[in-house]
């Protein structure tokens, strides 16, 4: 039998990615101790403001169709929240409710490329968008973000990668994985680009709120990008709603219909009683917001501490998020048969970065996604491997 030609653009190296993700957590099912740090999905427990409007919300009967587009009510929520975030202005009519960030990327590509059309990705770079790209047709040129710059833009490589087939640009910052904010210089320059070529911008900005020492500057702030950038975010990483699949697109006001016609043919809308809690979210922020960002540095500066100097292995510290890139190459093996190892002998999952990009090779994905202790452990681990890896 035949499959659609989707099949093999959905596939590729970022669908292989999670390999030692998943033989770690069938250990865990089958009753094995591993610490799992290969996922982004934190140990906090949403707030209990948050779970208790979902729940009133529920019971009050809240379980109907609802608007395509999303409610009123959290679509004014997200539009005050982005400006809030941005320090730009923003009406509801900018705004389509998705089942996670991932969906809304999704739905950003599919209504604004064809194929023929090129877009231009810096790397590393989510595993997920190499699909997402390949869904829409398009084809995806990645650009290097080298580690020797701590990851940040190329400018001459990403102007360069531009051509008369080039759509859009899609750009992560705060990144995942490398936590990497962009400088505003940087913005700067991407915004030229775009405004000179009449390019797109999708910008995914999930980790938008989960900075440290540098802030986040949104990308649609800038002089003439309002109207040409799509703006992507959720409250999976920064509310701990990973399960709770609510994210959103900000866009101009004339693609909102065109991805609202794309909501409908493919969810026909969120469930009420948890867009009612996501506005609960926005609009009453509970105090365990902080007090997680304010851990996820904390978790940050002990794994950077615990594993400085230790031979074979260098952490990049992030500015922003709940991941740390760990450089494996001195050690001289790959950075999955390091991770597989670990495993094996060590009972840890890290999350090998090779799929993020040529850039990430040799270097291994942490999660902060555990408690400070289960990381201290973690570390302790992780360089025990490692001597016995340099003893080789």
């Amino acid at each position: 039998m035949r499959y659609s030609s989707l099949t093999e653009r959905i596939g590729g190296e970022g669908a292989r990615a999670w390999e030692i993700h998943y033989r770690a957590t069938t250990r865990v099912r089958g009753g094995e101790s591993v610490i799992l740090l290969s996922i982004g999905d934190p140990d906090f427990d949403t707030p209990p403001r948050v779970v208790d409007g979902c729940v009133e919300n529920l019971r009050a009967g809240n379980t109907h169709y609802t608007a395509i587009s999303g409610e009123p009510g959290l679509r004014a929520a997200i539009a005050r929240h982005h400006a809030k975030v941005t320090g730009t202005p923003c009406t509801p009519d900018r705004v389509v409710v998705f089942h996670g960030a991932q969906n809304a990327l999704y739905s950003a590509a599919i209504c604004l490329l064809d194929r023929g059309d090129d877009i231009i990705v810096p790397e590393p770079m989510y595993v997920t968008y190499e699909a997402v790209v390949g869904a829409s047709g398009a084809r995806m040129v990645s650009v290097p973000c080298p580690r020797e710059a701590n990851f940040h833009l190329d400018l001459d490589a990403l102007a360069a990668a531009v051509t008369p087939q080039t759509r859009a640009i899609l750009l992560n910052t705060p990144n995942n994985p490398t936590g990497t904010v962009l400088t505003s210089e940087e913005l700067v320059t991407v915004a030229e680009l775009c405004r000179r070529h009449d390019l797109w911008l999708i910008s995914d900005e999930v980790y938008a709120t989960l900075t440290f020492e540098r802030a986040h500057i949104s990308p649609c702030a800038l002089p003439g990008m309002a109207e040409r950038t799509v703006t992507v975010n959720s409250l999976s990483k920064s509310h701990a709603m990973t399960g709770w699949r609510v994210g959103w697109t900000v866009s101009p006001p004339g693609l909102t219909p065109h991805l609202e016609n794309l909501a409908l043919c493919m969810h026909y809308g969120c469930p009420g009683f948890i867009q009612h809690a996501a506005a609960v979210a926005l609009d009453d922020e509970p105090p365990e917001v902080a007090a997680m960002k304010a851990e996820l540095r904390a978790r940050r500066d002990l794994v950077c501490d615990r594993l400085a100097g230790v031979a074979g292995l260098e952490c990049l510290k992030p500015d922003a998020g709940m991941f740390i890139m760990l450089d494996v190459r001195q050690t001289g093996i790959a950075a999955f048969e390091f991770a597989s190892g670990l495993l094996e002998s060590h009972a840890v999952s890290l999350l090998p970065a090779d799929a993020f990009g040529h850039s990430a090779r040799g270097h291994l994905r942490i999660g902060l996604c555990s408690s400070q202790n289960v990381l201290a452990e973690a570390c302790d681990r992780i360089v025990r491997h490692s001597e016995t890896v340099m003893l080789r």
